[in-house]
């Protein structure tokens, strides 16, 4: 039970943290029934935590320690965090020392004291509301969040001078000190008067230009506002209304910008020490059939064409879009190739571009997967990770270029590019988009997972192992499940990339799964892994020599006994006198009725449906047949006989028990793949016989299929 010492509210505390906290775990938190919190609740979630980049222990026996300011101020220039007084950690060890009330009380004065020197830290980004302090096990305990600094407000840094390693930032390896350019480049980023992408450039010309890329430029402003009164403007009139060339009305100064290079200039003039000698922009595909290269295509400059912004967005974003479905909508009796998906490609494509730093070190990075999009780009965040995710509040790095994009229709301001991001996610019911910071060199990594919070087949597994038993849990509880499933064992910390819950209602959630039977926790502190509870399951066992007397389903192995039905067996010598459905192997007797066999040497006296290899005899009907030295006087598939499309569908759902291709269906059954396609394979997804290995992207280049459970006449 929570014992509180004189000091703020647990919840205000809390409520304070959450702020920075909803977006570590990179999905919006709910700190849910945050009433019923305890000190005891919140330190546990602390210590069980694998990373500490946001998480400093100090142990303060006697006094406030130096360096709690250097903590302060590397959490202040990274992404905020929570300093704990009181506490030893050593090797991940932790000692709960504790605080007399005396200490507190005089670590507070100092606190504030120090706090509001200028001598001690150049800024105070704290009120009351961020210190607390209240009893874990018996021992005091003083609490402090250092929220994230805005981008006016940093650096952060000790004493009156924020360069000559008196700034700090943090990394997994605990605070550190910023170099000059560092500290250059946070002083840079505070200054909203003058976007990094303004900067007039010397000596630069219309000869620096890449006329092709300002003509294609020019043709699809034209397209989108055809009557638009810039159009009639000559090439340098129309840059300078797009801020690719502006006079300096203090200065005089005149010239084009960073911005308006980096959009239509030639590639050497990009990359001239005066402009951004780091610039490299490179697409990488991974989707390739062989893993051990590197990729499967790759877009940089190589000297064929003139690699600016435009040129990049031009060549890469039909790579991004090619493997997502175009369904044909007509809306306002205009044509809609877009979807939601689409447009979050977009959106996160062109913030890769106009949220760059061009001039920290790195390149931009675009990287697809079968599973993910990855996108890179050098510089930091110019908000909180709270405010990227909530939207609305964008702050722009490079504004010149996002106008540019946007006047061409391939970009949103005011930050609404972001929700569209996270809505076009969470339509494909896929994991929640994650952005991440690195450092040395500063990069900002957005990481699109491809894989679905709630796969059918998963979710089916789980209600046979645990007897249905899932339906009482909650849609973060069975996400947790799903997740420990998919992933064979779990922490916390991976659970905050999916649940969108603060870790310590995690820590909670994750106790009570356990204390219900459906996990099994090993370890302890950070170390705590969690494993699915397959005691109490009896279903979709994998091993030989299994018995019963009732069903089994997806039973996978040889020399499987039972008296009842079984749906999906898959392997040798299996024993029945009941229906089977879908067997695959080779020596299989059976009385009754047998759907969709595939192998030699079957007998049976009634009707077969879907056999495929050789030596088959039957005195029935046979569909599908295939191969060899095959005997029937029925019908068989790949004569002159056309099929009904039920009877088709029997047979694809007997031969797709695993995964197949497109390819394997059309040859077992004998006919083009053109036509399973387009003719069989839709109308089978669409009455739920069939299922895609890759649900969202039905043209995905590894896209296979498999039989559903469902039996269906439709």
């Amino acid at each position: 039970m929570i014992e509180v010492c004189k000091g703020t509210n647990l919840s205000v505390f809390l409520q304070r943290i959450k702020q920075k906290e909803d977006m570590e775990n990179k999905k919006p938190i709910v700190l849910n029934n945050l009433e019923e919190w305890d000190f005891t609740d919140y330190i546990d979630s602390l210590i069980q935590k694998e990373e500490a980049v946001d998480l400093e222990f100090k142990i303060a026996k006697d006094g406030l320690p130096n360096s709690l300011w250097d903590t302060y101020s590397s959490f202040a220039n990274t992404d905020g965090g929570v300093i704990v007084l009181g506490v030893k950690e050593h090797k991940q060890q932790f000692i709960i020392e504790g605080l007399t009330k005396e200490q507190i009380s005089q670590y507070k004065k100092d606190f504030w004291n120090q706090i509001n020197n200028t001598e001690c830290v150049n800024e105070n980004l704290l009120s009351d509301n961020d210190l607390y302090e209240g009893c874990y096990k018996e021992r005091n305990l003083l609490l402090i969040y250092v929220p994230r600094a805005s981008r006016t407000q940093r650096p952060i840094y000790r004493t009156k001078n924020p360069f000559s390693g008196h700034t700090f930032k943090r990394n997994h390896e605990g605070d550190y000190k910023c170099t000059d350019a560092e500290v250059k480049r946070m002083i840079a980023d505070s200054d909203e008067s003058h976007p990094r992408d303004s900067r007039i450039l010397c000596n630069y010309s219309m000869e620096d230009i890449d006329k092709e890329t300002l003509t294609q430029y020019r043709q699809l402003f034209a397209n989108l506002k055809p009557s638009h009164p810039w159009l009639s403007l000559n090439n340098l009139e129309f840059l300078t209304k797009l801020e690719a060339y502006r006079k300096d009305r203090h200065t005089k100064e005149e010239g084009f910008t960073l911005a308006g290079i980096l959009m239509f200039g030639k590639t050497e003039s990009i990359t001239d020490p005066e402009c951004a000698p780091n610039y490299f922009p490179d697409y990488r595909e991974h989707l390739g059939a062989d893993d051990s290269l590197r990729w499967s295509d790759r877009i940089c400059p190589d000297g064929t064409w003139e690699a600016n912004l435009f040129q990049f967005y031009r060549k890469v974003y039909p790579k991004l879009t090619a493997i997502l479905p175009k369904p044909f909508q007509i809306r306002n009796g205009i044509r809609i190739d877009e979807t939601p998906t689409h447009i979050a490609i977009r959106e996160a494509f062109i913030n890769t571009l106009i949220h760059c730093d061009f001039s920290e070190e790195g390149n931009i990075v675009v990287e697809q997967w079968v599973d993910k999009y990855r996108f890179k780009n050098p510089g930091t965040m110019l908000v909180s990770k709270t405010q990227y995710y909530s939207g609305g509040d964008s702050v722009c790095r490079n504004k010149a270029l996002q106008k540019m994009f946007m006047l061409i229709g391939f970009s949103e301001k005011a930050g609404s590019g972001v929700n569209k991001i996270i809505k076009g996610w969470r339509e494909a019911n896929w994991q929640k988009p994650y952005v991440e910071e690195f450092n040395r060199p500063d990069k900002v990594e957005l990481t699109l997972p491809m894989i679905s919070l709630l796969p059918d087949d998963t979710v089916i597994k789980l209600k046979e192992l645990f007897d249905g038993k899932i339906e009482t849990l909650t849609q973060d509880e069975l996400t947790v499940l799903v997740t420990c499933y998919s992933e064979s064992e779990i922490n916390n910390t991976q659970l905050q990339y999916v649940v969108p819950q603060h870790r310590s209602d995690i820590t909670k959630m994750l106790k009570k799964l356990c204390n219900e039977g459906f996990l099994i926790s090993a370890g302890n502190g950070r170390g705590t892994k969690y494993h699915i509870n397959e005691s109490e399951g009896q279903v979709d066992s994998s091993e030989n020599n299994m018995k019963s007397s009732g069903t089994k389903v997806g039973t996978s192995e040889n020399n499987i006994e039972s008296s009842g039905t079984k749906v999906g067996t898959s392997e040798n010598n299996i024993e029945s006198s009941g229906t089977k459905v879908g067997t695959s192997e080779n020596n299989i007797e059976s009385s009754g009725t047998k759907v969709g066999t595939s192998e030699n040497n079957i007998e049976s006296s009634d009707t077969k449906v879907g056999t495929l290899e050789n030596n088959i005899e039957s005195s029935g009907t046979k569909v599908g047949t295939s191969e060899n030295n095959i005997e029937n006087s029925g019908t068989k598939v790949g004569t002159s006989k056309r099929l009904k499309f039920e009877e088709l569908q029997s047979i694809i759902m007997s031969i797709a028990e695993d995964y197949i291709t497109i390819n394997e269906i059309a040859k077992k059954v004998d006919r083009t793949i053109d036509y399973i396609a387009n003719k069989i394979i839709p109308k089978m997804i669409k009455n739920g016989t069939i299922e895609h290995l890759y649900p969202g992207i039905p043209n995905h280049p590894k896209q296979k299929y498999k039989a559903t459970n469902k039996r269906t006449n439709n």
